[in-house]
């Protein structure tokens, strides 16, 4: 038995130490985010240095500016008189975070058109069109100056594409497959392209925090490869034709045989490094005033022409009101032309931040040499000494880290080898202390509060049928809540209101226990639960619809209370009426919280459409709404369909019922009719006979007993909107819900 017991304490520990190297080798999301939020926070600590002598400026179409200049969009012909002005004062680049994709409304022409086609007006008219079009004199200034118009990629946008300026010259690998890839685009107006010796990508990509981190210097669309707006405003500044673009397989570039991507790209006589995707890290400084230079004081004759000369501008925006504003790992809202600006610095002053190629195989190594020799000497050593070791480690994974970033501005990450040692470490030493008394007392402790005694006596006896920590599962999820109940409270004192909710909670929470459901949380007065955890219920479905009739039941006999006690004490009682939302699906149950406070509890997006569904109970006035998942497996209940709906924070449409009752309401034949109207009027309401659906739906009317009456004034009101305006061919009976 004691040989087994130390296998264990191997063999376990050594499982969880190879899931972590094969998690951290498929690179997760959640792993990857971990990582790049300690690179941020070293960038907070130790920004880029701004050189206030880099040849880069931002012309800054600000508030100031648009105080003074006037509100954007401002005329094609202020815009070329900006560009204009900066060519003539020597700028060696004019690139434009800004997507001309529309014809400028100001034109003559364009305003003509705009005019009444009545005789007093057919002069102004003529005389308009005489006159220049603002978009011609734009493309006559870009032509004239060293102008980079922009262009955005999209997966949603028009097929032209846009205009590639310069060639590529592919060295190993094709790039293509590793690049960020678009279907469509939002380009410049054609004349402004074909002016321009520029033309590049103003495309924002941020991770999936929404955090600028990285940028693409390339981009592909289609089988072509299209620069950044940045690229190709330091190759227009050169002068340059051409990017070399290198990937794996490329003289020079180490990829030991592996197709790993791009490598790094020559622009001019600029080498820069990037990852696989074309991307280069940002190496922030943050927002310095000098970098800008406002709009407004181009226009001024006192400018000095040597704040441009022979520098690469971007054109932008800071103006709140523009919303060009993007998040940094250094400011939450940065002008995003700003990122452009920080990105040719950094390339041409060589600062770059490097996430080595040899960085994840030493991560990996680090925690494989540290894992392993805790695993072997925690059993002998003991945890004290294997603390101080694990400790250390993570220490010198952290001390490192900080260390490369400083020195050599290299990206390591200290977390997956600090977390991975910690998992470890604790695994084995839980291991070491594991009791099954210890298992029975955290099982009653943990779930006496939520579920039957009768259940918890089960687990406590066969604890290896909790799984502890998380699991997908299919459950049952109800939401019980007050309706009115903010107005209720107000009129009662806070130890009335108190009395009042624990009266209500206690029976409802019986309901639930009685059929075998579990208590997640209390929320106020509304009621979470669920079932199928954590011990099996084939019926969970079923239970839960019970459990809601039930609730039902106890509500008329705490009205009954309720009334008779205020009987004669002022005002008539006004009844409880509640709402209740079940729906069934697949969801993460397990244990939610921290290491000082946790919960045995349900999350997913099932939880969500339950709760969705009890907000609707109020739309369709009525106590009970369920899914169709739901009513699948309590099809033994008398239910009637309510709609085909879109709830908020959804997508896919769901069928939603009511109950009216249980089963011997389900056999009765008065109910089988009154079903079957239903469904009738419910089907030719689906395929647009309005006529029949309305006759359907008097039919229902007559034999309902008043409890769907919001629900058929809701259908009438709809009936008679789409018999005077239809809606579109595609329809498919499915209702937007509004509210949550």
């Amino acid at each position: 038995m004691r040989s087994i017991k130390r296998r264990l304490h191997i063999l376990v520990p050594l499982c969880v130490l190879i899931a972590a190297v094969a998690i951290r080798a498929g690179e997760p999301w959640l792993v990857e985010q971990a990582r790049l939020l300690v690179f941020d926070t070293y960038l907070r600590l130790k920004p880029r240095a701004y050189d206030a002598n880099a040849p880069v400026r931002i012309i800054d179409i600000d508030e100031a500016s648009l105080e003074r200049v006037g509100q954007w969009p401002w005329p094609r012909t202020l815009v070329a008189q900006l560009t204009k002005r900066l060519a003539d004062m020597g700028a060696a680049a004019i690139a434009f975070d800004i997507v001309f994709a529309e014809p400028d409304r100001t034109s003559p022409g364009r305003i003509a058109r705009s005019l009444p086609g009545t005789p007093e007006f057919e002069a102004l008219k003529a005389q308009l069109r005489k006159l220049p079009d603002n978009d011609d004199g734009l493309a006559a200034a870009i032509a004239a100056a060293p102008a980079v118009t922009g262009f955005v990629l999209t997966n949603s946008g028009g097929d032209r594409p846009p205009a590639i300026k310069a060639g590529f010259a592919l060295a190993g690998d094709d790039p293509q497959p590793f690049l960020l890839g678009y279907s469509g685009a939002v380009p410049s107006l054609p004349a402004l392209e074909a002016a321009a010796p520029g033309n590049g990508s103003v495309t924002g990509v941020p991770d999936r925090d929404g955090v600028i981190r990285r940028t693409p210097l390339i981009l592909g669309m289609g089988e072509k490869i299209y620069p950044s707006l940045g690229a190709e405003a330091l190759r227009v500044a050169q002068e340059a034709t051409t990017y070399v673009v290198k990937s794996s397989g490329a003289s020079g570039i180490e990829s030991f045989g592996q197709h790993t991507g791009v490598s790094q790209i020559k622009i001019g006589q600029f080498v820069v490094p990037t990852d696989a995707q074309g991307r280069i890290w940002i190496h922030y400084s943050g927002t310095e005033p000098d970098r800008f230079i406002p709009a407004w004081r181009v226009f001024e004759d006192g400018f000095n022409p040597e704040d441009v000369s022979g520098r690469i501008l971007f054109i932008g925006t800071t103006a709140a009101g523009l919303k060009d504003l993007r998040t940094t790992p250094l400011d939450p809202a940065a002008a995003g032309v700003e990122i452009y600006a920080e990105v040719i610095e950094q390339i041409l002053t060589g600062s770059y931040l490097l996430r080595p190629d040899f960085a994840p195989g030493l991560e990996i190594v680090y925690v494989l040499i540290i894992g392993i020799a805790l695993i072997l000497l925690l059993p002998s050593v003991g945890a004290r000494w294997c603390a101080l070791l694990g400790l250390g480690a993570i220490a010198a994974a952290i001390g490192g880290s900080w260390y490369a970033f400083r020195t050599w501005r290299w990206l390591l990450d200290p977390v997956f080898p600090s977390i991975t040692i910690l998992a470890v470490y604790m695994v084995e030493t839980g291991l070491i202390f594991l009791r099954t008394e210890g298992e029975r007392r955290w099982v009653r402790s943990a779930f006496g509060r939520y579920i039957s005694p009768a259940i918890v006596d089960r687990l406590a006896e066969h604890p290896e049928r909790l799984t502890l920590g998380g699991e997908m599962r299919e459950m049952t999820i109800l939401f019980n809540d007050i309706r009115d109940f903010t107005a209720r409270s107000e009129r009662l004192d806070a130890h009335g209101l108190t009395r009042f909710v624990n009266r209500y909670l206690t029976p409802m929470t019986d309901v639930v226990l009685s059929r075998r459901g579990t208590i997640d949380k209390y929320i106020g007065d509304c009621i979470m639960a669920f079932w199928n955890a954590p011990l099996d219920d084939a019926e969970h479905a079923l239970n839960a619809c019970r459990a809601a009739l039930g609730m039902r039941k106890e509500l008329e006999r705490l009205n009954a209370l309720w009334a008779a006690e205020q009987a004669g004490e002022g005002p008539a009682f006004e009844p409880v009426r509640i709402g209740i939302g079940i729906n069934t699906g697949i969801c993460c149950v397990g244990n939610m919280g921290s290491d000082q406070r946790f919960d045995y509890s349900v999350l997913g997006d099932d939880v969500n459409l339950a709760s969705r569904l009890e907000g609707q109970s109020k739309v369709y006035g009525v106590d009970i709404v369920i899914s169709e998942t739901t009513e699948g497996g309590a099809s033994s209940l008398a239910t009637l369909e309510l709609d085909r709906l879109r709830v908020k924070g959804r997508t896919k449409p769901v069928r939603i019922f009511t109950i009216v009752g249980d089963e011997s309401i389900a056999n009765d034949a008065g109910f089988r009719a009154r079903k079957a109207r239903h469904d009738t009027m419910l089907a030719a309401y689906r395929a647009g006979d309005w006529a029949t659906a309305a006759a359907r739906l008097e039919d229902c009317r007559r034999l309902s007993d008043g409890a769907l009456r919001r629900v058929y004034d809701l259908y009438a009101e709809r009936i008679r909107a789409f018999a005077t305006a239809p809606p579109p061919a595609d329809w498919d009976g499915v209702y937007d819900a509004h509210e949550k």
